[in-house]
């Protein structure tokens, strides 16, 4: 049974209202995966991508909940804001994806640079590891850092530094969130038509001479 315009249109908007919220909590939960591990701190675009995420999932219910009752004022900022939280995921990922391991090295090092030894020793316990990068560059900070490390990796004398690991999961979660953003991004254009075409259309259940 084929379903009518006023229906097709309805229930295509709510599946993609529900699939824009399993979008949002995604982002938020990668990027506070990322933020939280002590990896992506200091890496501004993972905020930005929280935010995202939220507004995402902000406005995917009040499209639900427009979409349900036909309620125009509802829809008509639900396209209006949706648009713009498509411009912000799509620069936001465009931003994950291109930063390379150098630009994530230096924001690695300004970040390490302004830590407190306290909070060194707390993340070194953490991820276990030693230091920061053990390289050309970051010797004399990995020297000083060496004897101030408590990690339990000490005991089997295989400590990687925690620069490492840090690449390691920011370019996962770079790379997830990057992806997915910009992947769902292109369909957030196709929710703003939809959500249009829909407002436009006459609700078979209202009275005939209500005015659209």
């Amino acid at each position: 049974m084929v379903c009518g315009g006023f229906t097709c249109s309805k229930n295509a908007l709510c599946s993609l209202n529900v699939v824009y919220m399993l979008v949002g909590l995604l982002l938020i939960v990668v990027a506070a995966w990322g933020k939280g591990f002590g990896i992506v701190s200091s890496i501004h675009i993972i905020g930005g991508v929280i935010a995202v995420g939220f507004f995402l999932l902000l406005i995917a219910i009040v499209g639900l909940i427009g979409a349900v009752h036909h309620h125009q004022v509802m829809l008509f900022f639900y396209m209006v804001i949706l648009f713009i939280v498509f411009l912000f995921q799509f620069g936001v990922s465009c931003s994950c994806l291109a930063m390379n391991q150098g630009q994530q090295e230096k924001l690695l090092n300004s970040s390490w640079g302004i830590m407190s030894n306290d909070t060194r020793i707390s993340l070194e316990k953490k991820l276990d590891c030693c230091g920061l990068f053990n390289n050309s560059q970051s010797q004399a900070v990995f020297a000083g850092d060496l004897p101030l490390c408590d990690s339990p990796c000490l005991k089997n004398k295989l400590c990687l530094t925690c620069g490492e690991k840090m690449l390691q999961h920011s370019s996962e979660a770079l790379k997830i969130l990057g992806g997915v953003g910009l992947f769902f991004s292109f369909t957030e254009i196709l929710g703003v038509w939809l959500a249009m075409r829909y407002r436009n259309q006459k609700d078979p259940r209202a009275n005939p001479s209500a005015f659209l």
